[in-house]
């Protein structure tokens, strides 16, 4: 019997961009950065790849692969004290680890998507907000990016 409360809400997605429209994928291991970007190198699309990922109810991961060019950014810099995944992606980004006393603020490249029509101002102020868990945010970044109804879809299926 599984234990309903030790379940977390951690998922991970792929989109890539081609010839003006988007597809998605679920990928299997949120906790796994390193098989997810090489699986988002393999993409090899005129608009890119990204993944997005949510890890429990306290924050995000988007990696993005555009030719040889890979942009990370994370919703929260402190989670890296609390989770091992994202302390691993502090390290393949190259960003500091965080004191105890950081803030819990977004960290790496906030224009991350801002050639997609999502600029740092707009994303900054989505991690902002505390009232959205990390599920949320990403709803919120699909729709804006322009795949948000295969989104819905694809947490669904």
């Amino acid at each position: 019997m599984v234990d309903v409360s030790e379940q977390t809400q951690d998922f991970a997605i792929e989109a890539w961009h081609e010839d003006g429209r988007w597809s998605l994928a679920a990928l299997p291991d949120p906790d796994d950065l390193t098989h997810i970007i090489d699986r988002l190198k393999k993409q090899q699309t005129n608009g890119g790849a990204v993944a997005l990922i949510a890890i429990d109810d306290e924050f995000f991961i988007a990696i993005r692969v555009l030719g040889s060019n890979v942009k990370y950014f994370m919703s929260d810099i402190t989670a890296a004290l609390d989770y091992e995944v994202a302390a691993e992606f502090l390290e393949i980004a190259d960003i500091d680890a965080p004191d105890e006393e950081d803030e819990p603020l977004p960290t790496g490249d906030l224009d991350i998507f801002a050639d997609l029509g999502l600029p740092h101002m707009e994303l900054s102020t989505l991690c902002d907000d505390a009232n959205l868990f990390p599920d949320e945010l990403i709803e919120a970044i699909a729709h804006r990016l322009g795949f948000g109804e295969q989104f819905a879809e694809l947490l669904e299926s």
